[in-house]
């Protein structure tokens, strides 16, 4: 996968053979043509959650706001302690509320942030998040992304996602 931005390239490579419906859902998406003018809309640093006792790094991105209500159904959560999947620096995975409830948008972990996986102690349901790839290639954009203007966790503006496809 490549997903440009208007602060360059990342790419990513995906494992289906360990989180299939994570990978599926999200190509969905990709193949609908729906991250195309989204945006790296989140940034998580260590200064800007002070309500949070367990912190984490991340960049959380969505689909064009055109389609934010057009989410296809939630996702059952395919969690770290099945995949054998962690979320270490450059995994990709899918934000959720509660259990099961994963949608389009998606995050990068910057560093390894081992709360985020099943047993973990970010969300109090203990559950984790369903990481389903990695960066291979773009770190110091995600930094970049990371590091961008933000009023609290929100980017000021957003990070477009000029595009989001399958690398041939």
């Amino acid at each position: 996968m490549r997903i440009e931005t208007n602060l360059g390239s990342i790419e990513v490579e995906l494992y289906a053979d360990k989180a299939p419906a994570t990978v599926a859902n999200f190509l969905r998406y990709v193949d609908a043509g729906r991250y195309k003018g989204g945006r790296f809309h989140r940034t998580v640093t260590m200064d800007n959650q002070p309500d949070k006792k367990v912190k984490i790094e991340v960049i959380q991105g969505g689909v064009n706001p055109a389609y934010a209500e057009k989410d296809y159904a939630p996702i059952g959560l395919e969690r770290t302690g099945a995949t054998g999947l962690r979320h270490l620096d450059g995994m990709i995975s899918m934000a959720r509320d509660g259990a099961d409830t994963a949608t389009s948008d998606f995050f990068i972990c910057i560093g390894d942030q081992p709360s985020l996986d099943y047993g973990g102690k970010r969300n109090p349901d203990g559950q984790g998040f369903a990481a389903f790839g990695r960066v291979t290639k773009g770190m110091d954009v995600v930094r970049k992304i990371q590091g961008s203007k933000a009023e609290e966790q929100t980017l000021k503006p957003p990070v477009e996602i000029v595009s989001l496809d399958r690398v041939k």
